[in-house]
């Protein structure tokens, strides 16, 4: 999605957001956006060592259950 921006289109987005928000409440949207995209990957993350754990679990009982 945003690969095909490029540097032109990159530089007008964030002129646009200065002149929209202004110089003070810029870094404020920054660190918003930046605690926004942390917490996400950490969900994502946990997500994923949760499935991972469970697959797991099961091959290990399917592979009880299979030498009995």
């Amino acid at each position: 999605m945003l690969s095909n921006i490029g540097i032109p289109g990159l530089i007008l987005i964030l002129v646009l957001a200065l002149i929209i928000f202004g110089p003070k409440k810029l870094p404020e949207i920054g660190r918003a956006v930046g605690q926004t995209l942390r917490e996400f990957k950490k969900s994502a993350r946990e997500l994923t060592s949760d499935m991972t754990e469970d697959v797991q679990k099961d091959m290990k009982e399917g592979k009880d259950t299979a030498s009995k």
